[in-house]
């Protein structure tokens, strides 16, 4: 669900800059309150797991669609919402700047769409409740399908809602969610299934991670050199080689344009602050769609089809470059807020 530039208008795309920086903020804040030496390293390589989860979408039979995991809740319930938020909006960062994955403009409305409703509403809302103190097997995966349900079709709605305070007529309000809803309902029920697995695995090897820390039993007191060492060899593992099987089919916004419009884009502005950007994100996506490719070529957008399983060794790279370019981001706004934190 990482949007493309040319479904916004610079104003509603500056607009969810605005809301986001706020929300980064606020994070920030609170993230501030609690930070300590072993919490930065786990959103590190929890971050890094996620960008490589990301890059393996998974089909959506009888569709023609696939979808990829958002992993906010995923990042939530490990690490709570603000450090999560952080996390997410880093991968996202990653993302735009470096593989021209979702537009530049778009990052803000992206970083909402996928970071505010996991992190902010459905974990506190739906998770935590569900829950509770027990961390049973079948309340964290009804609560997880659940959660991570009700956080994609809020992200799904807005980006309707944000294509219509655009004025994209090509994608009519109505027409255009009765074909997001209902595939972001089938991807959000995988992604809730996965977010139970990482949960268990969790559970298993480090159990207190999954209860509410206090100032009384920080990170600092929980040995936690298995999770960090598991995670990241998962996020490696995944990005260098897991990546090569993910579907060749668009996913599920592009999809959801496809079906409206006949293809799987639309055309942006040709001046102004969309073409000022679009240069500015040639410049700095050195592996557009997660391949090595001249710098300001941009990756396939005709939504055809790809051999599978897509071997190539610019796959490989590209995953394992953005797993640790994501990891040195976190560690970077990590170290920032402790910096910070011990100056007042």
């Amino acid at each position: 669900m990482h949007m493309a530039d040319a479904v916004l208008s610079p104003a509603v795309g500056a607009t969810f800059w605005a809301g986001t920086l706020a929300a980064i903020g606020f994070a920030s804040k609170k993230l501030k309150e609690n930070i300590d030496d072993k919490m930065i390293p786990l959103m590190g390589v929890l971050g890094a797991f996620i960008f490589a989860a990301q890059m393996v979408n998974f089909t959506i039979p009888g569709t023609g669609s696939s979808g990829h995991i958002g992993g906010g809740m995923i990042l939530s319930v490990i690490v709570g919402p603000h450090a999560a938020f952080l996390a997410l909006a880093s991968v996202l960062s990653v993302q735009a700047l470096f593989f021209a994955d979702g537009g530049l403009l778009a990052l803000g409305c992206n970083i909402w769409n996928l970071g505010v409703y996991p992190c902010f509403v459905a974990y506190p809302l739906i998770y935590r409740p569900l829950v509770g103190a027990g961390n049973n097997r079948r309340r964290v995966l009804g609560a997880s399908v659940l959660s991570v349900v009700v956080a994609l079709q809020a992200g799904a709605f807005s980006v309707v809602l944000e294509t219509l305070l655009s004025g994209k007529s090509e994608l009519p309000l109505g027409t255009f969610a009765l074909f997001m809803q209902p595939i972001h309902l089938v991807i959000g029920i995988v992604e809730g299934i996965v977010t139970a697995g990482v949960i268990s695995y969790v559970r298993t090897a480090r159990p207190e991670l999954l209860g509410n820390l206090s100032p009384s039993r920080p990170f600092d007191a929980l040995p936690m050199k298995n999770v960090l060492v598991g995670f990241l060899a998962l996020a490696f593992i995944t990005a260098g080689a897991l990546s090569w099987f993910a579907s060749t089919h668009p996913d599920g916004l592009e999809w959801s344009i496809a079906r409206i419009t006949g293809k799987t884009g639309l055309v942006g502005q040709e001046q102004g602050i969309a073409t000022a950007v679009k240069e500015i994100q040639e410049k700095t996506a050195v592996l557009p769609g997660y391949n090595v490719r001249p710098v300001g070529h941009e990756p396939k957008q005709d939504g055809s089809a790809e051999s599978w399983p897509n071997m190539k060794a610019g796959t490989s790279l590209s995953g394992i470059i953005g797993a640790g370019l994501v990891l040195g981001f976190i560690l970077l706004i990590g170290a920032g807020i402790r910096a910070f934190r011990h100056r007042h």
